[in-house]
């Protein structure tokens, strides 16, 4: 009768674990907590069992807890502590080579900025969905990531199941996903369709058994390996997957690392697995935030060892709060982090770019501004508006590194665009469109006695011309005067009297003369102008 009942306790235990086994789909790999802790409760319950059942302890139970407390204490002590691996940790970034940001960062078309953020995304695309109550009704939005389709910047979500019954009534997969424009809030696209093939997401996070997006994985010989960063991405041809970062432990139970990637069709849930080097080029990220995050700390924390970095907390560095995903005229996008030493909140003394799929990391040593200090700068400009700015992205504007962020009101609308020097964040320029805060911006920066990139010089054309037309606009209390020339009769040229205290007094027929910078626009902005009419007299 005892041995039956230990049987039981044996078959009940085994039940409850293979259950919490499907339903948590830990690791099995022993340097992976999930596996040491599935011993852990497979002895809790055999010893509970048998303790109820016979009145006593069941050795083998007694066993399995031993064991699943050793490799849940004494083994990551021994095998993943910095006291004792440091160094490891500090090298699981690789090498950082440090460069110069003109060299490798070229200046950005100011149209190809990004002023939506993930929480306007998300905004615009539930706006989106709700224009079909009956699609509003059976699906949600999943996360949005940011990603370059055929050269354009987007923010793509799916539509994932609202609830388990959902998912049964539509088991062949939800509806498509969302598009919204990173860089123009108003082009937003529900995609449902491929040709004239209906999208069906059916393998998604929100489904249930083996539609559920990891399990169908897990259970697809993907049970021994780390996988994390599901992101939801589509190719240029707009057709939908889900991009999985596969990683390892580097030094025991820590140290994370990511060693390839999945690519799962969301319709038919087809696996492919590829090593860094050979994923497909649409897929933008390998790398997930959070392990390069780790990594980069670990590289400022630990540069003289674990002790050194408890006595010698004014040489460490560390990442400023917050990561952004940049993207570089190479085509590649790369996570983005000021370094700061430790206590410091506001200051830098530089920056790094990590390629999100190769990792290779370079320092720019450029002392200047946290993101979080350039966000509370653009908010003090227009402090009377309590607007509030989004987290900042960093490029190359007129040869200089610079912060773009959005300023938003309570509704969670756009009404400012910001830039703000990232070695100096007095020096900023805000305004309405891109274009105005770039005019701000430059003038900004000519105030303050700055260099301007070689290559807006480079683009630099002069005219001299009878003045047709002009008129003055003022906004955010700053004048505009709108200028048509002779000979340039399809451009309107937009300067502020910060360029020139002459363009109050000019009137039509006057002859100017004016440099700018090439541009496709029709509206030019003026870097240089002087009236010839106009003589002043020192």
């Amino acid at each position: 009768m005892k041995k039956i009942n230990s049987i039981i306790s044996y078959i009940i235990s085994t039940i409850i674990i293979l259950l919490i086994w499907y339903k948590t789909l830990p690791v099995l790999n022993v340097f992976f907590w999930g596996l040491p802790i599935l011993l852990l409760f497979f002895g809790v319950f055999i010893c509970l069992i048998d303790s109820v059942a016979k009145k006593k302890i069941n050795k083998f139970g007694v066993l399995f807890l031993i064991v699943g407390i050793i490799f849940i204490t004494i083994v990551p002590f021994i095998t993943s502590s910095p006291i004792f691996h440091s160094s490891k940790y500090r090298n699981i970034i690789g090498s950082i080579e440090e460069s110069t940001f003109l060299k490798d960062i070229s200046t950005i078309d100011v149209n190809n900025i990004r002023l939506v953020d993930q929480k306007m995304a998300m905004k615009l695309g539930d706006k989106k969905i709700g224009e079909d109550p009956a699609l509003g009704s059976q699906a949600e939005l999943g996360e949005f990531s940011i990603q370059k389709v055929n050269n354009s910047l987007y923010w793509v979500a799916p539509l994932l199941h609202r609830s388990f019954w959902k998912w049964k009534d539509n088991r062949e997969g939800t509806n498509g996903y969302v598009m919204v424009s990173a860089s123009n809030p108003q082009d937003v696209k529900l995609v449902q369709k491929l040709g004239d093939s209906p999208i069906k997401i059916k393998y998604q996070p929100n489904g249930f058994f083996n539609d559920y997006l990891k399990r169908h994985v897990y259970f697809h010989g993907y049970a021994n390996i780390g996988m994390t960063d599901f992101t939801f991405e589509i190719d240029d041809n707009g057709k939908p997957y889900w991009v999985i970062t596969l990683f390892k432990k580097e030094v025991g139970y820590g140290g994370n690392n990511a060693i390839g990637v999945v690519l799962v069709d969301a319709q038919s849930g087809k696996i492919e697995r590829y090593d860094i080097a050979d994923a497909p080029s649409w897929v933008d990220r390998i790398q997930p935030e959070r392990f390069i995050k780790t990594q980069l700390n670990h590289w400022g924390i630990y540069v003289k060892g674990w002790l050194n970095s408890f006595l010698s907390e004014d040489k460490v560095l560390k990442v400023t709060p917050g990561m952004s995903l940049v993207y570089g005229d190479d085509n590649n996008s790369y996570w983005y982090t000021g370094i700061t030493s430790s206590g410091n909140d506001e200051s830098t003394v530089g920056f790094v770019l990590v390629n999100t799929r190769t990792k290779e990391t370079k320092f720019y040593k450029q002392s200047g501004a946290t993101e979080l200090a350039a966000m509370s700068s653009a908010e003090g400009k227009v402090q009377e508006k309590n607007y509030k700015a989004t987290f900042p992205i960093m490029y190359n504007i007129l040869g200089v590194p610079t912060y773009v962020c959005s300023l938003k009101d309570k509704a969670g609308l756009i009404k400012l665009v910001a830039m703000v020097s990232v070695e100096d964040y007095s020096i900023l320029g805000v305004g309405e469109t891109k274009n105005d805060a770039l005019r701000s911006y430059r003038n900004s920066l000519k105030s303050k006695g700055n260099f301007i990139a070689i290559d807006d010089i480079a683009n630099e054309e002069k005219i001299e011309g009878q003045v047709l037309r002009i008129s003055a606009d003022v906004r955010n209390g700053v004048s505009y005067y709108y200028l048509l020339i002779s000979g340039k009769e399809i451009n309107i040229f937009i300067a502020t009297s910060d360029i020139s205290l002459e363009l109050p007094l000019t009137n039509v027929g006057d002859t100017v003369f004016i440099k700018y910078s090439k541009g496709k626009s029709v509206f030019i902005d003026i870097s240089e102008f002087d009236n010839k009419d106009i003589e002043v007299i020192d």
